[in-house]
This record gives C-alpha cells, sequence and structure tokens, in this order.
C-alpha cells in the first residue's frame, strides 16, 4: 500500500471523526443547530429534542461516511472507489430528506 492511498484514507476518516464531533456537539448546544451551511436555523417548539434529534443524525452520518471510506484502502484504480463516490452522494442525499421531512416538520414551529 503506498503513502497517498493511507493519506486519502486518513483524511477521508477525519471528515466522519469531524462529523461525529459535530453530532456530539449537536447534543449540548442551547441554541438551534443548524444542519446546512450557512441556512440559519428555524426557530423549534423543542430545542433540546430538536438538537438531539440532529445530533444523532451528524453521528450516524459521520459513521455512515467512515464507513464508505473503507474502499479507499483497495486502491484508486479499484472499482470499489465507486462504493465511496456514489455511497457518499446517495447517503447525503438521505441525509438531507430526513433532516426536512422529518426532523425539520417533527420540530418546527407553526
Amino acid at each position: 500500500m503506498n503513502g497517498g492511498l493511507m493519506t486519502g484514507f486518513i483524511i477521508w476518516m477525519a471528515g466522519g471523526c469531524l462529523l461525529i464531533a459535530a453530532g456530539i456537539g449537536a447534543f449540548f448546544a442551547k441554541k438551534e443547530v443548524g444542519f446546512f451551511n450557512n441556512v440559519k436555523p428555524l426557530p423549534m417548539r423543542d430545542v433540546r429534542g430538536y438538537n438531539r434529534a440532529v445530533g444523532k443524525l451528524l453521528i450516524g452520518y459521520g459513521l455512515v461516511f467512515a464507513a464508505l471510506g473503507v474502499p479507499i484502502l483497495a486502491g484508486w484504480n479499484s472499482g470499489l472507489i465507486l462504493i465511496s463516490i456514489l455511497g457518499t452522494m446517495v447517503e447525503t442525499i438521505a441525509a438531507m430528506a430526513v433532516y426536512i421531512l422529518v426532523i425539520q416538520n417533527k420540530y418546527e414551529k407553526k
């Protein structure tokens, strides 16, 4: 295994760890945490419940993201790298759908 593969894998894992850390931070936040970048979160009825739900979503996202990085170890020319690329796309769309359709609908002030 060459150094480039290991460096790429370590960077991928660091990204997963950052997502998990953001999820843990959401558990302890006093104000509504945002899910989308540069978008202020809407006012929520139950801030604590909302933050816990977003935290769970981010932790789950980070764990799946980290797992999707394992095929990188097979090599850049391996067809398995498509699992990482396509899996991340599908995971991101699924996380956005869960946030909008489940979490935001459940906790948003109406």
